[in-house]
């Protein structure tokens, strides 16, 4: 990583070796204006078979199971996988539901993913979303989530993901 510095507007810059402006670090409600075109995560080992994920100021360990030669001091990386579609997912429905004032609550959702062989890859996920509140209004609210995740995103075209409301547990709409 490159030297910290404050920019005239006030906003954090990283910059490199020559003093190049390399990196906008956008925090309060400046960074609600800007759109962030890098998400930067850094990796490294801490055991023969864990390794540690920084992410802004959160730290992730990543680990295998005893049975597949780990410490299971942490989850897979497959599993991180599915929780950040997971997350992504659920991040931008509830900012949907925040920004309609709706009345969904309770939301879950369950991320599975099919493993197939030769070479060992993700051939579909499903996501199920289940939620109170009225099921057309949830409806709706998926599919702005499932547009805006760039989870999702980035994954149409390359693999099957189906979204699934499932269990609902909706009320009629008023």
């Amino acid at each position: 990583m490159g030297q910290l510095g404050v920019a005239e507007n006030g906003q954090g810059i990283v910059l490199d070796e020559k003093g190049t402006v390399r990196e906008a670090i956008c925090s309060g409600a400046s960074a609600k204006k800007e759109i962030m075109n890098e998400i930067r995560v850094e990796i490294r080992q801490i055991s023969a078979s864990t390794s540690e994920a920084s992410l802004r100021n959160h730290r992730v360990l990543i680990d295998r199971p005893q049975e597949k030669g780990g410490t299971d001091k942490g989850p897979m990386g497959g599993e991180l996988f599915l929780a950040s579609i997971g997350g992504c997912f659920m991040s931008n429905l509830l900012g949907a539901i925040n920004a309609r004032e709706t009345d969904i609550s309770d939301i879950r959702m369950d991320v599975s993913g099919t493993i197939t062989e030769a070479p060992p890859r993700f051939s579909a996920v499903e996501v199920l979303v289940t939620a109170k509140g009225p099921a057309e209004q949830l409806e709706r609210l998926v599919e702005v989530a499932d547009r805006g995740c760039i989870m999702m995103n980035t994954l149409r075209g390359t693999l099957e993901v189906r979204i699934r409301i499932t269990n609902p547990l909706t009320v009629p709409a008023r």
